[in-house]
């Protein structure tokens, strides 16, 4: 299998978010990638690679221009504010919510950052642009290798992408490496692409991307969302609408979830893309379903990650797996490569 290392991802390292009315440290941090990259080398898993650069152009056709150019630009455009700043991470502070005009872009720069954000959680810094920029040319370079006949890839990168909508960021995540691969793979001939995000938390930007498109189905198993981030997406009643309807399905499950009922559902979501005839599966590979893991709420062990990439191997797809979320650090490595291991020997 080949890998594709994000070796920019170091840039982007917040400082704090907005939790609960405090600012506490980031639990998004480059450690969770090294820990992985570390565990690939321990197992001499693969070849890990870089990617080259992707053309905007792919990025736009999931991305609008106006949310990609303030991306671009944001940082340099909060140090213009005060250069004080340079020491203080850029958090949103105002969003337009119900009523609001969200089709005028202000000049204001606080303005249009909570135009194209939905949470305080996601700080912008120094190299935010760089690493998540260089994160997208990691997915489409693994799409790539499944074009060319591989049967898995593995876009080891972050910060993470399944929350990241069409023209908002938020969830830690700023370009939706998932949704610009599976639209990359249908760009380039394939008929019908599938998602699956086994992340704890629900893909919210991912579904929003997709969810009037009948070419690429999208499931989901997640925690529930009536108590779990993101709290306004993720319901099992949300099917898709006009032509993509009955191609989203969503799979929360309560708080306390272990592996059994778990596998249950991702068995679920596996025959459902099965049903709907998919030539390519876009994984997004979060590993905070972990027992251990510190923000989020499932019961799974180390080793049940290993069957968790047999059962998906079974599937029988080229499979794309694109590393989102895992913030029990010092595990997170060996939960992903678990994951691609028991892939690989399935």
């Amino acid at each position: 299998m080949k890998v594709f290392y994000n070796d920019r991802h170091p840039l982007h390292h917040g400082r704090h978010e907005m939790f609960r009315g405090a600012l506490v440290p980031c639990f998004e941090v480059p450690a969770r990638a090294d820990y992985v990259l570390h565990e690939l080398k321990a197992r001499k898993f693969g070849s890990i690679e870089s990617a080259p650069e992707a053309d905007r152009a792919i990025l736009e056709r999931i991305h609008a221009p106006r949310y990609l150019d303030f991306l671009g630009t944001a940082w340099q455009e909060w140090i213009a504010l005060d250069p004080r700043n340079a020491e203080r991470d850029a958090l949103p502070s105002y969003w337009p919510i119900r009523t609001f005009r969200s089709d005028v872009l202000p000049a204001s720069f606080p303005a249009r950052m909570g135009l194209f954000s939905f949470d305080a959680g996601s700080p912008i810094t120094a190299g935010t642009w760089a690493a998540a920029r260089h994160g997208a040319d990691c997915a489409v370079a693994g799409a790539r290798s499944l074009l060319a006949g591989e049967r898995g890839a593995f876009a080891l990168t972050r910060p993470p992408g399944h929350h990241a909508g069409h023209d908002f960021f938020g969830g830690y995540c700023f370009l939706n490496n998932a949704a610009i691969a599976a639209q990359f793979l249908r760009d380039q001939g394939l008929a019908r692409v599938a998602v699956l995000d086994l992340d704890y938390h629900h893909g919210n930007g991912t579904q929003a991307i997709f969810y009037q498109r009948p070419d690429i189905f999208f499931a989901s198993v997640h925690g529930d969302p009536h108590t779990e981030y993101p709290y306004y997406l993720g319901y099992a009643d949300e099917r898709g609408t006009g032509k993509g309807e009955g191609c989203n399905l969503n799979l929360p499950l309560p708080r306390g979830t272990g592996f059994d009922r778990w596998r249950e559902a991702v068995a679920q979501a596996l025959l459902a893309i099965r049903a709907f005839g998919a030539e390519a599966l876009v994984l997004s590979l979060g590993v905070d379903t972990f027992e251990g893991d510190p923000i989020s709420g499932f019961g799974l062990r180390s080793e049940d990650y290993l069957r968790v990439g047999a059962d998906l191997a079974a599937a029988g797809l080229p499979t794309l797996f694109v590393f989102e979320g895992g913030y029990a650090v010092a595990e997170v490595g060996i939960n992903t490569v678990n994951v691609l291991d028991g892939f690989e020997n399935a």
